[in-house]
């Protein structure tokens, strides 16, 4: 894509026309704003007021304009086009009927200025949306036409004369944009009723018909076969690259290629961000390229791009890449096979927990899920969704979504056993040929604690057999504040710090998930949000909640769960 020569010039054109659109709407809200001498003063010269018209027309223009510069701040192709038809007709106007030049000429001068930075303008909607825009224009239109002709007739006898059908469809259609019409009322109560009740029929059709015409796209995540054989086969071939990497094969993901197609990204666009999750997947050598196709399709929509769960490498690359920041979010805990033991005062806790828990009467498997009977696979699936009840099903970058999926077989299931009933489930991912990373861990509410811990430490132990070296666990939110914050000599914003993520520990689990993964003696490697400005983290941060369902439409924000990243459905309760 061409380099961007003139990034102020849709800042600029959002802002102006946002100024417009305030004044306007101010000016019909409140009379007497329009007379202050310093408004009164712009209003003959800035284009698109209304001076002589009603002020509900006003209310109306300041709404559209108000919404238009929302998109053109955006680039948004179809506000370009928009505002490029509707600056000549406010000049004529202006010049015309309004008697004002100047404002003719500011209006003249502003659509040049826009003509010649057309290019600037470029991003793409859902193409779906204009067809939805012009439903929603004839439906709303046709039903506004109707109402508003049995709203100018419901009422006879106020009506001066006998006016005409045609009269009357005139009076509606000049109502619905806020002008007068040839019917006459004997009151004006009820000329006012009428007056304002057509107008307001024309606002929510032209303010829903421009919603749906500038809204940002909205296209459908969804894995196609052919990618996901692609990436399984990159996958195959440089898996163990990246815990998370397996999770790119979530299906309510998209993903796009390097031009080799040696390198790839998995991402979802929510509430206008593009979401990318943990490093890019294949050669790290193609990464930059794979980089380049993301940022370019994040500007050709107008797209906030941004990263979450990458690792330092891939960080580092993201912001050389593509010129974005990276701020560290929490750390993800790492086992190494090799060196776990029960043995030693550090690990009393956890030989306590998982032997008291064994001594109960629970059993362990440890599978590969090619392993485990199709019935089996369904018992353990029917379990799983009880113990979540009417739970929102959670996870983006560090959950899969599916379990027992045929393509899925090198997956490692660990279930718990009382009684011949399965009372907990862990599900592994494949992390290369020679790790696995947590996907899912659930269990009974009613089974006895330290059922995880005893789950976690069988999975350990059997690991060698199954030829596994790396065991990734759950991810810890802010972990380095909490550790650093307890030390001694820390200094007072970072004991605030960390006494801020404590207290929010009593609704999210951050504290605890970190104290239960610090139990393993795992290593601990960070993890990293990558974004463009430091003004677009809080619409980062809302869009990765959504993406992993801690927020979801119409529904409460969920307690007792991780804030941020999901890596396990049920949190660990020790």
């Amino acid at each position: 894509m061409k380099q961007i020569s003139r990034p102020w010039v849709p800042a600029c054109a959002g802002y102006a026309t946002l100024v417009i659109g305030l004044v306007d709407i101010f000016k019909a809200v409140a009379p007497g704003f329009g007379r202050w001498r310093p408004v009164a003063a712009w209003s003959d010269v800035m284009p698109g007021l209304v001076t002589t018209v009603a002020r509900a027309s006003s209310l109306v223009v300041g709404i559209l304009l108000v919404m238009i510069a929302h998109a053109l701040r955006r680039r948004k192709v179809r506000a370009w086009r928009a505002v490029v038809v509707l600056l000549p007709v406010s000049a004529t106007v202006a010049f015309i009927h309004l008697r004002h030049p100047s404002t003719a000429v500011i209006s003249l001068v502003i659509l040049a200025a826009l003509l010649v930075n057309r290019r600037e303008f470029y991003a793409l909607s859902d193409p779906r949306s204009r067809w939805r825009a012009l439903w929603n224009v004839l439906a709303l239109g046709a039903l506004s036409l109707g109402l508003g002709y049995v709203i100018v007739s419901m009422r006879p006898r106020f009506i001066l004369g006998d006016p005409s059908v045609l009269d009357r469809l005139e009076h509606v259609v000049l109502g619905l944009v806020g002008i007068e019409g040839p019917v006459t009322f004997t009151l004006d109560r009820v000329s006012d009723l009428v007056y304002f009740s057509l107008l307001a029929l024309g606002t929510v059709t032209a303010v829903t018909t421009l919603y749906l015409a500038l809204r940002p796209e909205r296209p459908i995540a969804e894995l196609t076969d052919v990618d996901e054989k692609r990436l399984r086969e990159l996958l195959d071939r440089h898996g163990e690259r990246d815990s998370l990497g397996y999770f790119a094969l979530r299906r309510d993901k998209s993903v796009l290629f390097s031009p080799s197609g040696k390198a790839a990204i998995a991402y979802r666009v929510v509430s206008g961000v593009m979401l990318a999750s943990g490093d890019p997947i294949g050669d790290r050598e193609a990464w930059p390229a794979a980089i380049k196709v993301f940022m370019a399709e994040a500007r050709r929509h107008a797209w906030v791009p941004a990263v979450i769960g990458c690792s330092e490498t891939g960080g580092e690359v993201w912001t050389r890449e593509a010129g974005m920041s990276a701020l560290e979010i929490g750390d993800e805990a790492v086992v190494e096979v090799a060196d776990f033991t029960l043995e030693g005062r550090a690990m009393r806790n956890v030989r306590q927990m998982a032997n008291r828990t064994e001594r109960a009467g629970y059993t362990c498997l440890v599978r590969r899920v090619s392993d485990v009977p199709d019935e089996e696979k369904e018992r353990i699936r029917a379990a799983s969704i009880s113990w979540r009840g009417a739970e929102t099903e959670r996870g983006f970058s560090m959950a899969l979504g599916r379990f027992g999926d045929p393509a899925d077989e090198r997956c490692v299931v660990v279930t718990a056993h009382k009684d011949d009933e399965v009372r907990a489930v862990l599900h592994f991912v494949p992390w290369g040929p020679r790790g696995i990373s947590l996907d899912l861990m659930r269990r009974d509410r009613d089974a006895d604690p330290g059922l995880n811990e005893l789950l976690i430490v069988k999975t350990l132990q059997a690991a060698p057999a199954l030829g596994i070296t790396q065991v990734s666990l759950n991810f810890a939110m802010f972990r380095a504040a909490l550790a650093r914050g307890e030390r001694l000599g820390a200094g007072p914003v970072l004991r605030a710090w960390r006494g801020l993520l404590v207290f929010l520990s009593h609704w999210f689990q951050i504290e605890s998930l970190y104290r239960f993964n610090a139990k393993f003696r795992p290593i601990w490697e960070p993890r990293f949000v990558v974004y463009p400005n430091a003004r677009d983290l809080p619409r980062i941060g809302v869009s990765a909640l959504q993406a992993e369902a801690f927020i979801t439409l119409g529904r409460p924000l969920t307690r007792h769960r991780p804030a941020g990243l999901v890596r396990n459905e049920a949190a660990p309760l020790a």
